[in-house]
């Protein structure tokens, strides 16, 4: 600054514009500001803000003197006899200025018969502005501040910050005194209107994965809101002045340290932006940390970490700061007039209780988590918030290392509360509910980075609470209230925990559940509750991604989705969890395309509970499905052939084959363009075919009658691609398998026909169920083996157009035991029908 202030003489001396004076700060402020980035790398928190609001200072300092000297020339007037007075209000007042923000600057001048006060300013402004500094200001005469004051609140509060930067110190003492009378005036409307723009903002910027750092709920607003009522009762000068008369030792470090965490914040914000940016958005994160120095950590990426401590830091000065301003107002706006109200108000327990919000004295003593959960139990189960005051008093709880059964038993009744939300917000707040529900204490303010999710997990799962005791769908209402008292209390615990398994390297879903196991049987639910709990956090996500990402029309899609839940009381429970759980990702996520798809997806699935044969059958590929997606042959394979595989119609085909061989299968049908066959002739005669196009298989069968079918699958892959796996139950001779090949071949030409004896079959030993399912119909046939029997069938099967999409062939003890599935349409139960009758 030195180096500055002589190249500025120089350029006095050689008589430079006041463009290429300006031209050289500007210069200046630019390789000033290039410089930052390895200041603050040294300098962070309100240390970095003091050092650059010095800097700036010395700038606006630097400007004054140059347009004195302007004016002047040699003959510059004594300091404090020219009735000029620069002063910073604001942020930039309480030397806590940020790089891009704006540079609030008041002139105050007196007027004087013996100096032109009015071109000085204007000249001090210009040259500001031209030199590219951000300059906000305002300009009274010192006999004006008190009027100018009564305006606005705003201007008040930033006049009571002013701080002197340079010009007359004695018009700065008259300054003081003025100021100190607008601090007195009217401090209880002052006050009242500072409480009102407190709310306001809390509803303006709420507190979520994205935090406005300076005025959101827990920013810089509420320590400043804090400073200047204490400023205004008290005439404190800094917040340490608080200590020990309002606040203690603890209560302030605590403070502090979240204060120069957000300062950290900002700065970096400002800095990585390279402009003024309060909002922490996503996007920002990664820049903040790396200036931060944060790194990745073998559990936490650094992302993660400095949004977690920046949304704790929110927290700490939103709860810390309403508790002190209360402490602070409350002697302010009490009316001893009102005490015999308040007797009226009073509990059994001292609690006071007005417009359903509860109230204590910021005198009343601690107790132990024991007595507090006590205490709170006697209390109504009605819709009621709870005061600073009170949470206050719960911060004071003295808390054992461990918690003991009593303890547990104790909370487990607030389980059977029908208005809980409120109870748990307020344990949360007073930093008790991750000590009563340790398994919670990791997804405390953990960020959500999915793009979904506007709150970190643990608001989230206190507002899904919350969603659940405010239902607005009658619907969903009527299913709610008709569950059980022991079944509402448990998905109060359901809801509560559905996330917690957030935050770990595993499927949240999966370990969420075993944590609620494990805490549920601390509180002692029953297994019922537990094993029910379980099933809805493990598949708490199920609904809506079915209603969402999938067919619901799709029968496939139903009872894939119901063979998870087992039961209609189930679907019930995860109804209203899903319904809970979407409202409380943000305000858009339930929508009413959302809510009509959920409903939709309710109403096809409770009708298939019934179909217990075919819930059976999709639980069990379900589970066949786990099995395949962990194989690691089916992994190395592309994505979209993976698809295909998973969505074959053909449950067989998972039941019978292992994972290898279905990744064998699935590649060879891929590679097949139109047919494709192998033969094994080792023991016995087995043939298997993958094709696209039409197969002839009972001409096949016809012509190889004499080699006796004893085993045959028909599977249907994808793209319309079926395999057939023929065994017989004699060897060829090595002569014949040329002529066999050659009849593999024909069997592609749908003309061919093969000499068929007609089978005997009785009544009653072929029966056809064309309800199985909404898409195939099931043919099962138990009759005397015999030679040629499923050639014939097969062929009258082709004859009339009946569609295999799935066969399971096998004869035990001379009984030929088959089951065909079979793909419907219009007529094919009709043919079917037809078939059975030629067959008798």
């Amino acid at each position: 600054m030195k180096d500055l202030e002589f190249e500025i003489e120089e350029y006095i001396q050689g008589q430079r514009s006041d463009f290429e004076i300006s031209k050289l700060i500007k210069n200046h402020i630019k390789e000033y500001l290039g410089s930052l980035d390895e200041f603050f790398s040294q300098n962070q928190g309100k240390d970095f803000l003091v050092k650059h609001a010095k800097q700036i200072d010395r700038l606006i300092t630097l400007i004054y003197k140059y347009a004195l000297r302007q004016f002047f020339k040699e003959y510059v007037p004594l300091q404090n006899t020219l009735p000029i007075t620069l002063t910073a209000l604001g942020s930039y007042g309480r030397e806590e200025l940020c790089v891009y923000s704006d540079i609030d600057l008041m002139i105050v001048y007196k007027k004087c018969d013996g100096y032109n006060i009015e071109p000085i300013i204007k000249s001090i402004l210009h040259l500001a502005w031209d030199s590219g500094m951000k300059i906000s200001h305002r300009t009274h005469e010192v006999e004006e501040l008190f009027h100018a004051s009564n305006e606005d609140n705003t201007i008040k509060t930033a006049m009571l910050e002013a701080r002197f930067i340079c010009g007359s110190k004695y018009l700065w003492t008259q300054i003081q005194r003025e100021l100190l009378y607008i601090r007195k005036y009217e401090q209880k409307e002052f006050i009242r209107q500072k409480l009102e723009a407190y709310k306001e903002r809390g509803i303006k910027f709420p507190l979520n994965m994205e935090p406005n750092i300076k005025d959101g709920v827990g920013g810089l607003r509420d320590a400043n809101t804090l400073f200047w009522i204490a400023h205004v009762m008290a005439g404190i000068g800094r917040l340490n002045d608080l200590v020990p008369k309002y606040l203690n030792d603890e209560e302030f470090r605590e403070f502090r340290s979240s204060l120069e965490f957000l300062f950290r914040v900002r700065s970096a914000l400002h800095l990585s932006a390279g402009k003024k940016q309060d909002i922490l958005n996503i996007d920002m994160i990664p820049g903040v940390a790396e200036k931060l120095g944060y790194k990745d950590t073998k559990t936490k990426r650094a992302e993660v970490q400095i949004t977690q401590r920046t949304l704790q830091s929110l927290w700490i000065l939103k709860v810390t700061s309403q508790i002190f301003i209360k402490r602070l107002v409350s002697p302010v706006f009490f009316d001893s007039n009102n005490i015999h109200v308040l007797k009226k108000l009073r509990t059994k327990d001292s609690f006071y209780i007005y417009n359903n919000t509860l109230y204590a004295s910021f005198h009343r003593k601690k107790a132990s988590l024991k007595e507090v959960l006590k205490t709170i139990l006697k209390l109504d189960d009605m819709p009621m918030k709870y005061d600073v005051s009170v949470i206050n008093w719960l911060k004071k709880s003295a808390l054992p290392p461990h918690n003991s059964k009593e303890i547990y038993m104790l909370f487990r009744q607030f389980f059977e509360r029908k208005y809980l939300n409120q109870i748990l917000y307020a344990f949360y707040k007073a930093n008790l509910l991750h000590h009563l529900i340790k398994p919670m204490a990791h997804t405390v303010n953990l960020p959500q980075f999915d793009g979904y999710h506007i709150y970190p997990v643990d608001i989230h799962s206190l507002k899904t609470l919350y969603f659940l005791e405010n239902i607005d769908d009658a619907f969903i209402k009527a299913l709610y209230d008709d569950i059980c008292e022991n079944g509402k209390m448990m998905l109060r615990l359901a809801v509560l925990l559905h996330d917690v398994g957030k935050g770990k390297n595993a499927d949240h879903s999966k370990l969420g559940a075993k944590i609620f196991k494990a805490y549920a049987q601390k509180l002692n639910f029953s297994e019922e509750q537990i094993n029910m709990g379980e099933l809805l956090i493990r598949h708490h996500t199920l609904m809506s991604n079915t209603a969402n990402r999938e067919d619901i029309y799709s029968e496939k899609t139903i009872l894939s989705f119901v063979s998870k839940l087992r039961s209609l009381r189930a679907l019930q429970l995860l109804y209203v969890l899903t319904y809970c759980d979407l409202n409380a990702v943000s305000f858009k996520a339930y929508s009413r395309f959302n809510a009509n798809l959920l409903r939709e997806l309710y109403e096809l699935s409770a009708g298939s509970f019934g179909q217990n044969e075919l819930i059976d059958e999709t639980a069990r590929r379900l589970k066949k499905e786990e099995i395949l997606q962990k194989n690691d042959e089916f992994a190395a394979l592309l994505p979209s052939l993976k698809r295909k595989i998973l969505s074959s119609s053909s449950n067989l085909l998972f039941f019978k084959y292992p994972p290898h061989k279905i990744v064998e299968l699935a590649k060879w049908a891929h590679n097949t363009k139109e047919f494709s066959y192998n033969i094994e002739n080792d023991n016995h005669l087995c043939i298997h075919v993958v094709k696209n196009i039409n197969f002839n298989v009972g001409f096949l069968l016809g012509k190889l009658v004499v080699f006796d079918l004893v085993q045959m699958d028909i599977f249907k892959l994808f793209d319309n691609v079926k395999f057939f796996k023929i065994e017989f139950n004699k060897r060829a001779d090595d002569c014949e398998l040329f002529y066999i090949e050659s009849l593999i071949r024909e069997s592609f030409l749908m003309d061919k026909k093969a000499r068929i004896k007609k089978p005997v079959i009785l009544k009653g030993e072929i029966k056809l169920d064309c309800v199985h399912s909404k898409s195939l119909a099931k043919i099962t046939l138990n009759a005397k083996d015999q030679q040629g029997l499923m050639a014939y069938i097969i062929s009258l099967f082709d004859e009339y157009g009946i569609d295999i999409a799935s066969a399971k062939i096998q004869t035990i003890k001379q009984r030929a035991r088959n089951l065909f599935l079979i793909e419907k349409d219009d007529k094919v139960c009709d043919n079917a029908k037809k078939v059975i009758e030629l067959l008798y």
